[in-house]
């Protein structure tokens, strides 16, 4: 299994393929959930399959464990949007309720503690960095892509708050091809969160004039 350790040098940096690919992937995860296709899925699936080995290798246990979970999420949100969008429709998009973002940001704030301590005492996985840096982005991560596959809009916003980490966590880890692709990430999801929320404005306000029109009636 040498290839997963493969590498070259790029302007006197160490870069390992794994690293490049999975995140090439991961960039077109983003684009492919702009257009909410079900092949988000698995290219997700075999991207964090990249970034694991490539996280393994630099030593990050905290962007491994997410990959590990990337895995087992992108399957689960294959399952519902295929669910969702089952007789040929679009996939419904909506902004999450109250209370779906209390418990998303609730879940982030007690798992990111929860995970912090684990990393902290189990000093075997030898944390690269701040243990608490990486517990959140494992948490963060794991709450957007839930997000992403109940199809709220909100998942794009829980992206952006894990990235502001995710970049210098990835650079100290010496992850550079993670670290310079975390920019394009950012500009792309901003894209994505405004072309979710407009057509989850249009979807309400579509749902807003039937229950009307059937009221009238």
């Amino acid at each position: 299994m040498n290839w997963l350790n493969a590498s070259f040098t790029l302007f006197g940096e160490h870069v390992l393929w794994t690293d490049l690919v999975g995140n090439i992937l991961s960039l077109a995860v983003v684009y492919l959930a702009m257009r909410k296709t079900l092949w988000t899925w698995p290219v997700q699936i075999a991207g964090a399959a990249l970034l694991l080995a490539a996280s393994l290798h630099a030593h990050v246990p905290g962007n491994a464990l997410k990959q590990a979970l990337f895995v087992f999420l992108g399957a689960y949100g294959w399952i519902m949007w295929a669910r969702g969008r089952r007789g040929g429709g679009p996939l419904v998009i909506r902004k999450a309720t109250g209370r779906e973002r209390a418990v998303l940001l609730g879940a982030l704030a007690l798992g990111t503690v929860l995970v912090a301590q684990v990393f902290i005492h189990l000093t075997w996985l030898k944390v690269a960095w701040s243990p608490w840096a990486n517990a959140y982005i494992f948490v963060g991560s794991a709450a957007a892509t839930f997000a992403q596959s109940r199809a709220l809009v909100d998942f794009w916003i829980i992206w952006v708050l894990v990235d502001l980490v995710g970049v210098p966590l990835a650079l100290k880890s010496g992850l550079w091809v993670s670290g310079a692709v975390y920019g394009l990430f950012f500009l792309m999801v901003m894209a994505g969160f405004r072309n979710w929320l407009r057509e989850a404005r249009r979807g309400t306000s579509v749902r807003s004039d039937n229950d009307k029109a059937v009221t009238a009636r």
